[in-house]
């Protein structure tokens, strides 16, 4: 997840990110759960994996398994929230009936030989069964070949964070009818 985001989650949990996010996966109901979770593997390996869930399912997501996987780190935890919390409201635009993609990720070698483009064809396929009426995304401005792979699978930019005058969008929203 840490790669997906471009280094997002392990600059929100510190150093014991990766420990926090596999501690806290076999439980329910949060963000960084097993449910939520797809890997592609490849002779066994894993080679890819998306997180990805209904704006339903998000609204009904507790801290709380993060927040005990933190131990020692909950304070810190509970203060990146606070630090952070400007952008992580752009999650709360994601609308009820909408299929959010938290993170893709593929493994650097295998990278434009298909694997993302798998990925993204089972999201689209979990994101109708789920009867979702968009998938929707936010990827970062700069991430110029992930942006090209969605557009190719007919995701448009719909929206960009922040949207302020004096500030270049860090992020946008990318969003496909399904």
């Amino acid at each position: 997840m840490d790669q997906a985001a471009d280094g997002f989650f392990r600059f929100m949990l510190g150093q014991r990110a990766e420990e926090m996010i596999a501690a806290a996966f076999p439980e329910p109901n949060h963000s960084l759960s097993y449910e939520y979770v797809t890997f592609a593997e490849l002779g066994g390996e894993p080679v890819g994996m998306t997180s990805a869930y209904t704006g339903s399912q998000l609204r009904g997501f507790s801290d709380e398994a993060l927040e005990q996987a933190a131990g020692r780190d909950a304070f810190r935890l509970r203060c990146m929230y606070v630090l952070l919390a400007p952008m992580l409201r752009v999650l709360n635009s994601v609308a009820d009936e909408d299929f959010y993609l938290q993170g893709i990720a593929v493994q650097p070698g295998l990278r434009g030989k298909g694997v993302g483009s798998i990925l993204l064809a089972d999201i689209e396929h979990r994101a109708q069964a789920s009867g979702s009426a968009r998938l929707c995304l936010d990827v970062a401005r700069k991430n110029a070949g992930a942006r090209k792979l969605y557009a190719q699978r007919g995701m448009v930019d719909s929206s960009q964070w922040p949207n302020v005058v004096l500030l270049r969008p860090l992020l946008v929203r990318m969003t496909k009818v399904l």
